[in-house]
Protein backbone atom coordinates (compact mmCIF):
# COMPACT_ATOMS: atom_id res chain seq x y z
CA UNK A 1 0.00 0.00 0.00
CA UNK A 2 1.22 3.59 -0.72
CA UNK A 3 2.02 6.18 1.80
CA UNK A 4 -0.47 7.99 0.97
CA UNK A 5 -3.10 5.08 1.11
CA UNK A 6 -1.66 3.91 4.52
CA UNK A 7 -2.05 7.47 6.18
CA UNK A 8 -5.67 7.54 4.47
CA UNK A 9 -6.36 4.60 6.48
CA UNK A 10 -4.82 5.53 9.97
CA UNK A 11 -6.77 8.47 9.97
CA UNK A 12 -9.91 6.08 9.19
CA UNK A 13 -9.19 3.65 11.68
CA UNK A 14 -9.17 1.30 9.19
CA UNK A 15 -6.42 -1.79 9.21
CA UNK A 16 -5.97 -4.90 7.21
CA UNK A 17 -7.79 -7.29 9.85
CA UNK A 18 -10.38 -4.61 9.88
CA UNK A 19 -10.91 -4.94 5.70
CA UNK A 20 -10.47 -8.91 6.71
CA UNK A 21 -13.60 -8.73 8.73
CA UNK A 22 -15.39 -6.92 6.52
CA UNK A 23 -14.91 -9.70 3.88
CA UNK A 24 -15.88 -11.78 5.88
CA UNK A 25 -18.71 -10.46 8.40
CA UNK A 26 -21.27 -9.35 6.08
CA UNK A 27 -23.23 -6.28 5.17
CA UNK A 28 -23.72 -4.31 8.39
CA UNK A 29 -19.33 -4.52 8.79
CA UNK A 30 -18.92 -3.39 4.90
CA UNK A 31 -21.80 -0.86 4.94
CA UNK A 32 -19.87 0.74 8.03
CA UNK A 33 -16.58 1.33 6.44
CA UNK A 34 -18.12 2.76 3.37
CA UNK A 35 -19.42 5.53 5.61
CA UNK A 36 -15.73 6.23 7.28
CA UNK A 37 -14.62 6.44 3.31
CA UNK A 38 -16.70 9.39 2.79
CA UNK A 39 -14.72 10.90 6.12
CA UNK A 40 -12.44 13.89 5.83
CA UNK A 41 -13.83 14.93 2.78
CA UNK A 42 -14.83 18.33 3.57
CA UNK A 43 -11.36 19.61 3.88
CA UNK A 44 -10.47 18.99 0.03
CA UNK A 45 -10.83 21.93 -1.75
CA UNK A 46 -10.74 20.34 -5.00
CA UNK A 47 -13.47 18.17 -3.85
CA UNK A 48 -15.70 21.10 -2.14
CA UNK A 49 -15.19 22.40 -5.53
CA UNK A 50 -16.08 20.08 -7.88
CA UNK A 51 -19.18 18.93 -5.51
CA UNK A 52 -20.01 22.42 -5.48
CA UNK A 53 -20.08 22.62 -9.87
CA UNK A 54 -22.09 19.23 -10.17
CA UNK A 55 -24.95 20.89 -8.87
CA UNK A 56 -25.34 23.46 -11.54
CA UNK A 57 -23.81 21.31 -14.12
CA UNK A 58 -25.69 17.99 -13.58
CA UNK A 59 -27.26 15.74 -16.37
CA UNK A 60 -29.34 13.94 -13.67
CA UNK A 61 -28.46 10.68 -14.77
CA UNK A 62 -26.73 8.25 -13.10
CA UNK A 63 -28.65 4.63 -13.12
CA UNK A 64 -26.76 2.98 -10.42
CA UNK A 65 -26.85 6.07 -7.90
CA UNK A 66 -30.55 4.90 -6.61
CA UNK A 67 -29.73 3.14 -3.19
CA UNK A 68 -25.76 2.71 -3.72
CA UNK A 69 -24.10 4.98 -1.00
CA UNK A 70 -22.90 2.29 0.48
CA UNK A 71 -20.70 0.62 -2.24
CA UNK A 72 -19.94 4.11 -3.54
CA UNK A 73 -16.25 5.33 -2.09
CA UNK A 74 -13.91 7.85 -2.81
CA UNK A 75 -11.20 5.07 -3.79
CA UNK A 76 -10.42 4.59 -7.40
CA UNK A 77 -10.12 0.89 -9.17
CA UNK A 78 -6.81 1.49 -10.46
CA UNK A 79 -4.66 1.68 -7.16
CA UNK A 80 -2.34 -0.81 -5.33
CA UNK A 81 -4.85 -0.64 -2.23
CA UNK A 82 -7.30 -1.86 -4.87
CA UNK A 83 -5.25 -4.75 -5.96
CA UNK A 84 -4.59 -5.48 -1.70
CA UNK A 85 -8.45 -5.59 -1.43
CA UNK A 86 -8.67 -8.14 -4.76
CA UNK A 87 -6.47 -10.69 -3.25
CA UNK A 88 -8.59 -10.53 -0.05
CA UNK A 89 -11.36 -10.83 -2.33
CA UNK A 90 -9.52 -13.99 -3.98
CA UNK A 91 -9.26 -15.70 -0.77
CA UNK A 92 -12.96 -15.13 0.39
CA UNK A 93 -14.18 -16.27 -2.76
CA UNK A 94 -11.89 -19.41 -3.11
CA UNK A 95 -13.59 -20.12 0.53
CA UNK A 96 -17.10 -19.75 -0.74
CA UNK A 97 -16.46 -22.32 -3.79
CA UNK A 98 -14.52 -24.65 -1.07
CA UNK A 99 -17.99 -24.58 0.70
CA UNK A 100 -19.52 -25.09 -2.37
CA UNK A 101 -20.61 -21.44 -3.96
CA UNK A 102 -24.48 -20.75 -3.48
CA UNK A 103 -27.87 -21.49 -4.19
CA UNK A 104 -29.28 -21.04 -8.07
CA UNK A 105 -32.84 -19.01 -7.81
CA UNK A 106 -35.45 -19.89 -10.46
CA UNK A 107 -34.70 -18.17 -13.72
CA UNK A 108 -37.85 -16.78 -13.87
CA UNK A 109 -38.34 -15.37 -10.21
CA UNK A 110 -39.90 -12.07 -9.66
CA UNK A 111 -40.19 -10.72 -6.37
CA UNK A 112 -39.68 -7.48 -4.37
CA UNK A 113 -40.46 -5.49 -0.54
CA UNK A 114 -43.72 -6.81 0.58
CA UNK A 115 -43.90 -10.06 -1.35
CA UNK A 116 -44.10 -13.52 0.36
CA UNK A 117 -42.51 -16.68 -1.65
CA UNK A 118 -41.41 -19.76 -0.95
CA UNK A 119 -37.65 -18.54 -3.14
CA UNK A 120 -37.33 -15.70 -0.75
CA UNK A 121 -35.16 -17.97 1.82
CA UNK A 122 -33.36 -19.63 -0.80
CA UNK A 123 -32.72 -15.33 -1.94
CA UNK A 124 -31.59 -14.80 1.80
CA UNK A 125 -29.18 -17.49 1.48
CA UNK A 126 -27.46 -16.30 -1.90
CA UNK A 127 -27.55 -12.95 -0.38
CA UNK A 128 -26.24 -13.80 3.11
CA UNK A 129 -22.97 -15.79 1.34
CA UNK A 130 -21.51 -12.90 -0.22
CA UNK A 131 -22.00 -10.98 2.97
CA UNK A 132 -24.87 -8.48 1.07
CA UNK A 133 -27.22 -9.49 4.17
CA UNK A 134 -26.04 -9.84 7.12
CA UNK A 135 -25.47 -13.34 9.03
CA UNK A 136 -28.30 -14.20 11.80
CA UNK A 137 -31.33 -12.11 10.14
CA UNK A 138 -34.56 -14.22 11.29
CA UNK A 139 -35.15 -16.25 8.06
CA UNK A 140 -38.57 -16.08 6.84
CA UNK A 141 -40.91 -16.22 3.10
CA UNK A 142 -41.55 -12.68 3.36
CA UNK A 143 -39.30 -10.11 1.59
CA UNK A 144 -38.80 -7.82 4.25
CA UNK A 145 -37.01 -4.37 4.15
CA UNK A 146 -33.77 -6.58 5.11
CA UNK A 147 -33.82 -8.30 1.73
CA UNK A 148 -34.59 -5.21 0.16
CA UNK A 149 -31.39 -3.15 1.21
CA UNK A 150 -29.54 -6.26 0.98
CA UNK A 151 -30.52 -7.05 -2.63
CA UNK A 152 -30.25 -2.88 -3.80
CA UNK A 153 -26.26 -3.58 -2.21
CA UNK A 154 -26.03 -6.21 -4.47
CA UNK A 155 -27.63 -4.60 -7.89
CA UNK A 156 -25.18 -1.90 -6.63
CA UNK A 157 -22.34 -3.94 -6.83
CA UNK A 158 -23.14 -5.34 -10.03
CA UNK A 159 -24.03 -2.07 -11.86
CA UNK A 160 -27.79 -2.85 -11.84
CA UNK A 161 -30.29 -0.58 -11.32
CA UNK A 162 -30.62 -0.28 -7.31
CA UNK A 163 -34.33 -0.91 -7.24
CA UNK A 164 -34.59 -3.48 -4.83
CA UNK A 165 -37.08 -5.78 -7.57
CA UNK A 166 -35.17 -9.35 -7.80
CA UNK A 167 -35.82 -10.44 -11.59
CA UNK A 168 -34.16 -10.37 -15.31
CA UNK A 169 -31.00 -9.24 -14.84
CA UNK A 170 -30.56 -9.37 -11.32
CA UNK A 171 -31.21 -13.02 -11.47
CA UNK A 172 -29.17 -13.56 -14.40
CA UNK A 173 -26.31 -12.06 -12.19
CA UNK A 174 -27.52 -13.73 -8.66
CA UNK A 175 -26.93 -16.85 -10.80
CA UNK A 176 -23.66 -16.74 -11.93
CA UNK A 177 -21.36 -19.18 -10.43
CA UNK A 178 -18.75 -18.62 -7.33
CA UNK A 179 -15.96 -20.54 -9.39
CA UNK A 180 -16.76 -18.36 -12.32
CA UNK A 181 -16.47 -14.79 -10.09
CA UNK A 182 -13.12 -16.10 -8.59
CA UNK A 183 -12.18 -16.96 -11.93
CA UNK A 184 -13.08 -13.00 -12.84
CA UNK A 185 -11.10 -11.91 -9.78
CA UNK A 186 -7.77 -13.55 -10.61
CA UNK A 187 -7.98 -12.56 -14.17
CA UNK A 188 -8.52 -8.85 -13.15
CA UNK A 189 -5.66 -9.02 -10.18
CA UNK A 190 -3.18 -8.81 -13.20
CA UNK A 191 -4.70 -6.37 -14.74
CA UNK A 192 -5.35 -3.92 -11.79
CA UNK A 193 -1.59 -5.22 -10.93
CA UNK A 194 -0.58 -3.56 -13.99
CA UNK A 195 -2.43 -0.60 -14.33
CA UNK A 196 -1.64 0.48 -11.10
CA UNK A 197 2.32 0.29 -11.57
CA UNK A 198 2.91 4.21 -12.10
CA UNK A 199 0.21 6.40 -11.98
CA UNK A 200 -0.14 10.23 -12.56
CA UNK A 201 -1.49 12.56 -10.07
CA UNK A 202 -3.99 13.36 -12.37
CA UNK A 203 -5.97 11.48 -14.72
CA UNK A 204 -9.42 9.98 -16.10
CA UNK A 205 -10.20 6.18 -16.24
CA UNK A 206 -13.04 4.70 -18.14
CA UNK A 207 -13.81 0.83 -17.64
CA UNK A 208 -15.27 -0.34 -20.50
CA UNK A 209 -17.07 -3.16 -19.17
CA UNK A 210 -18.38 -1.00 -16.48
CA UNK A 211 -19.54 1.33 -18.82
CA UNK A 212 -18.26 4.05 -16.43
CA UNK A 213 -15.60 6.56 -15.93
CA UNK A 214 -13.79 7.92 -12.72
CA UNK A 215 -11.56 11.02 -12.74
CA UNK A 216 -9.19 10.88 -10.26
CA UNK A 217 -6.81 13.10 -8.45
CA UNK A 218 -4.17 12.82 -5.99
CA UNK A 219 -5.16 9.14 -5.37
CA UNK A 220 -8.77 10.45 -4.54
CA UNK A 221 -12.13 10.35 -7.63
CA UNK A 222 -13.37 13.14 -7.10
CA UNK A 223 -16.18 12.48 -9.53
CA UNK A 224 -17.52 9.52 -11.48
CA UNK A 225 -19.49 9.60 -14.84
CA UNK A 226 -21.96 7.23 -16.30
CA UNK A 227 -20.77 6.18 -20.15
CA UNK A 228 -21.69 4.93 -22.99
CA UNK A 229 -19.12 2.34 -24.74
CA UNK A 230 -18.80 0.34 -28.05
CA UNK A 231 -21.23 -2.43 -28.82
CA UNK A 232 -20.02 -5.98 -29.13
CA UNK A 233 -19.03 -5.10 -32.92
CA UNK A 234 -17.55 -2.02 -32.86
CA UNK A 235 -15.52 -2.28 -29.36
CA UNK A 236 -14.20 0.42 -27.36
CA UNK A 237 -10.12 -0.06 -27.67
CA UNK A 238 -8.28 -0.82 -24.56
CA UNK A 239 -5.59 1.52 -24.17
CA UNK A 240 -3.14 4.72 -22.75
CA UNK A 241 -3.41 8.23 -23.94
CA UNK A 242 -3.59 11.50 -23.37
CA UNK A 243 -6.52 14.15 -23.69
CA UNK A 244 -4.73 16.74 -26.01
CA UNK A 245 -7.63 19.06 -26.80
CA UNK A 246 -11.18 19.79 -26.00
CA UNK A 247 -13.61 20.66 -28.89
CA UNK A 248 -16.53 23.30 -27.67
CA UNK A 249 -19.29 22.83 -30.18
CA UNK A 250 -17.77 20.72 -32.62
CA UNK A 251 -18.81 19.59 -36.16
CA UNK A 252 -18.85 16.08 -36.21
CA UNK A 253 -17.08 14.04 -39.61
CA UNK A 254 -18.40 10.96 -39.87
CA UNK A 255 -16.11 7.89 -39.87
CA UNK A 256 -16.31 5.69 -42.67
CA UNK A 257 -17.14 2.67 -40.97
CA UNK A 258 -20.89 4.15 -39.88
CA UNK A 259 -21.12 5.36 -43.40
CA UNK A 260 -20.62 1.72 -44.39
CA UNK A 261 -22.56 0.01 -41.66
CA UNK A 262 -25.40 2.75 -40.68
CA UNK A 263 -25.51 5.88 -42.99
CA UNK A 264 -26.18 4.10 -46.70
CA UNK A 265 -29.21 1.24 -44.75
CA UNK A 266 -30.92 4.48 -43.31
CA UNK A 267 -30.44 6.26 -46.79
CA UNK A 268 -32.15 3.75 -48.85
CA UNK A 269 -34.89 3.48 -46.18
CA UNK A 270 -35.39 7.72 -45.59
CA UNK A 271 -34.05 9.69 -48.56
CA UNK A 272 -34.37 12.88 -46.15
CA UNK A 273 -32.18 11.38 -43.59
CA UNK A 274 -29.30 13.11 -43.90
CA UNK A 275 -30.99 16.57 -44.44
CA UNK A 276 -33.26 15.77 -41.17
CA UNK A 277 -29.81 15.41 -39.06
CA UNK A 278 -28.03 18.55 -40.61
CA UNK A 279 -25.28 15.84 -42.34
CA UNK A 280 -23.56 17.80 -45.25
CA UNK A 281 -21.74 15.52 -48.40
CA UNK A 282 -18.35 16.82 -49.72
CA UNK A 283 -16.24 15.80 -52.50
CA UNK A 284 -12.67 16.18 -52.42
CA UNK A 285 -12.58 19.62 -53.82
CA UNK A 286 -14.36 20.43 -50.66
CA UNK A 287 -17.64 21.40 -52.70
CA UNK A 288 -20.78 20.39 -50.94
CA UNK A 289 -22.98 17.49 -52.95
CA UNK A 290 -26.78 17.00 -52.91
CA UNK A 291 -27.67 13.45 -51.49
CA UNK A 292 -29.64 12.86 -54.64
CA UNK A 293 -26.40 12.35 -56.63
CA UNK A 294 -25.17 9.61 -54.71
CA UNK A 295 -26.67 6.21 -55.26
CA UNK A 296 -27.41 4.64 -51.88
CA UNK A 297 -27.82 1.33 -53.56
CA UNK A 298 -24.38 1.14 -54.11
CA UNK A 299 -20.95 1.70 -52.12
CA UNK A 300 -20.51 5.44 -54.07
CA UNK A 301 -20.97 6.84 -50.17
CA UNK A 302 -17.67 5.46 -49.04
CA UNK A 303 -15.59 6.66 -52.18
CA UNK A 304 -14.36 10.26 -51.91
CA UNK A 305 -16.62 11.80 -50.03
CA UNK A 306 -16.43 13.41 -46.94
CA UNK A 307 -20.41 13.44 -44.26
CA UNK A 308 -19.81 15.84 -41.83
CA UNK A 309 -23.02 17.33 -39.20
CA UNK A 310 -23.10 20.55 -38.58
CA UNK A 311 -23.01 21.79 -34.76
CA UNK A 312 -25.73 22.47 -32.76
CA UNK A 313 -27.85 20.51 -30.04
CA UNK A 314 -28.93 17.74 -32.73
CA UNK A 315 -25.20 16.84 -33.27
CA UNK A 316 -24.41 13.52 -32.51
CA UNK A 317 -21.24 14.80 -30.51
CA UNK A 318 -23.59 17.40 -28.35
CA UNK A 319 -21.79 20.11 -27.40
CA UNK A 320 -18.49 19.04 -26.90
CA UNK A 321 -15.84 16.50 -27.93
CA UNK A 322 -12.57 15.19 -26.03
CA UNK A 323 -10.22 14.07 -28.26
CA UNK A 324 -6.98 11.73 -26.73
CA UNK A 325 -4.37 10.18 -29.09
CA UNK A 326 -5.29 6.69 -30.77
CA UNK A 327 -4.98 5.03 -34.37
CA UNK A 328 -8.70 3.72 -33.39
CA UNK A 329 -10.53 7.14 -34.60
CA UNK A 330 -12.30 7.33 -30.91
CA UNK A 331 -12.85 10.02 -28.47
CA UNK A 332 -15.01 10.91 -25.40
CA UNK A 333 -17.70 12.91 -26.40
CA UNK A 334 -21.14 14.54 -25.02
CA UNK A 335 -24.66 13.27 -26.49
CA UNK A 336 -27.98 15.06 -27.38
CA UNK A 337 -29.56 11.85 -26.05
CA UNK A 338 -29.15 12.10 -22.34
CA UNK A 339 -31.51 9.74 -21.06
CA UNK A 340 -29.52 7.04 -22.42
CA UNK A 341 -27.71 7.28 -19.33
CA UNK A 342 -30.19 5.40 -17.77
CA UNK A 343 -30.17 2.82 -19.31
CA UNK A 344 -29.00 -0.47 -17.63
CA UNK A 345 -27.42 -1.61 -21.00
CA UNK A 346 -24.99 1.01 -22.47
CA UNK A 347 -22.67 -0.59 -24.73
CA UNK A 348 -23.97 1.56 -28.07
CA UNK A 349 -21.78 3.56 -29.37
CA UNK A 350 -19.21 2.72 -32.50
CA UNK A 351 -16.24 2.79 -30.22
CA UNK A 352 -15.94 6.06 -29.02
CA UNK A 353 -17.59 7.52 -25.34
CA UNK A 354 -20.24 9.11 -24.30
CA UNK A 355 -19.88 11.18 -20.96
CA UNK A 356 -22.67 12.01 -18.80
CA UNK A 357 -22.14 15.27 -17.14
CA UNK A 358 -19.06 16.06 -19.52
CA UNK A 359 -19.00 19.73 -18.12
CA UNK A 360 -18.10 18.82 -14.73
CA UNK A 361 -15.27 17.29 -16.54
CA UNK A 362 -14.31 19.86 -18.52
CA UNK A 363 -14.25 21.89 -15.54
CA UNK A 364 -11.95 19.88 -14.16
CA UNK A 365 -9.82 19.85 -17.45
CA UNK A 366 -9.34 23.55 -17.03
CA UNK A 367 -9.39 24.22 -13.55
CA UNK A 368 -5.97 25.76 -13.74
CA UNK A 369 -6.47 27.78 -17.43
CA UNK A 370 -6.66 31.39 -16.72
CA UNK A 371 -8.32 31.97 -19.80
CA UNK A 372 -11.57 29.48 -19.59
CA UNK A 373 -12.58 30.21 -15.84
CA UNK A 374 -16.42 28.80 -15.35
CA UNK A 375 -17.53 31.79 -16.53
CA UNK A 376 -16.57 31.98 -20.06
CA UNK A 377 -17.34 28.27 -20.71
CA UNK A 378 -20.83 29.02 -19.55
CA UNK A 379 -20.63 31.49 -22.37
CA UNK A 380 -19.35 29.17 -24.87
CA UNK A 381 -21.79 27.00 -24.30
CA UNK A 382 -25.10 29.23 -24.53
CA UNK A 383 -23.35 31.19 -27.59
CA UNK A 384 -22.53 27.65 -29.27
CA UNK A 385 -19.17 29.58 -30.13
CA UNK A 386 -17.20 26.78 -32.36
CA UNK A 387 -13.63 27.35 -29.63
CA UNK A 388 -10.87 24.27 -29.51
CA UNK A 389 -8.55 24.36 -26.33
CA UNK A 390 -4.99 22.71 -26.33
CA UNK A 391 -4.82 21.31 -23.46
CA UNK A 392 -1.49 22.00 -21.27
CA UNK A 393 -0.14 19.79 -20.21
CA UNK A 394 -2.02 17.01 -21.79
CA UNK A 395 -4.20 14.98 -19.47
CA UNK A 396 -3.55 11.26 -19.34
CA UNK A 397 -6.38 9.00 -19.71
CA UNK A 398 -6.65 5.03 -19.15
CA UNK A 399 -9.00 2.88 -21.16
CA UNK A 400 -9.04 -0.08 -19.32
CA UNK A 401 -11.15 -3.60 -18.99
CA UNK A 402 -11.92 -4.40 -15.54
CA UNK A 403 -15.21 -6.74 -14.89
CA UNK A 404 -14.29 -7.66 -11.14
CA UNK A 405 -12.07 -5.30 -8.29
CA UNK A 406 -12.69 -4.62 -4.63
CA UNK A 407 -12.48 -1.88 -2.26
CA UNK A 408 -10.53 -1.49 1.16
CA UNK A 409 -14.00 -1.58 2.69
CA UNK A 410 -14.46 -5.03 1.59
CA UNK A 411 -17.12 -4.52 -1.33
CA UNK A 412 -16.46 -6.71 -3.92
CA UNK A 413 -17.55 -5.46 -7.74
CA UNK A 414 -18.87 -7.89 -10.77
CA UNK A 415 -19.69 -6.53 -14.28
CA UNK A 416 -19.79 -9.04 -17.38
CA UNK A 417 -17.37 -9.34 -19.37
CA UNK A 418 -19.39 -7.59 -22.29
CA UNK A 419 -16.37 -7.99 -25.12
CA UNK A 420 -15.34 -12.15 -23.80
CA UNK A 421 -11.94 -11.02 -22.78
CA UNK A 422 -12.29 -12.84 -19.63
CA UNK A 423 -11.00 -16.05 -20.56
CA UNK A 424 -12.99 -19.64 -20.09
CA UNK A 425 -16.34 -19.67 -18.58
CA UNK A 426 -18.03 -16.85 -20.69
CA UNK A 427 -20.95 -18.84 -22.32
CA UNK A 428 -21.80 -18.99 -18.38
CA UNK A 429 -21.59 -15.33 -17.53
CA UNK A 430 -23.58 -14.18 -20.84
CA UNK A 431 -26.11 -16.64 -19.97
Amino acid sequence: MSRTAENSSSRRGVSRRAVMRALLGGAAASTVLSTAAFAGTSDDPVLQMLQNQQGAWSDGFDAASSGAASVRTTEPILSPATAQAIELAITQYSDIVARGGWPVLSPDLKLSLGKKDPQVPVLRQRLTVTGDLAPGIPTSQTFDSYVDAAVRRFQARHGLPADGVVGGSTVQMMNVSADIRLGQLQTNLSRVRTASASLPDRYVMVNIPAAAIEVVENGRVVSRHTAVVGKIDRETPILNSKIYRISFNPNWTVPASIIRKDLIPLMQKEPEYLTKKHIRIYDQSGQEVPSTSIDWNTDQATKGYMFRQDPGDFNSLGTVRLSFHNDEQVYMHDTPLKDIFGHEQRFDSSGCIRVQNIRQVIGWLLRDNPEFPRSRIDEIFKTGEQVDVNLKPEMPVFLQYITAWAMTDGTVHFRNDIYNRDGAGQLALQQ
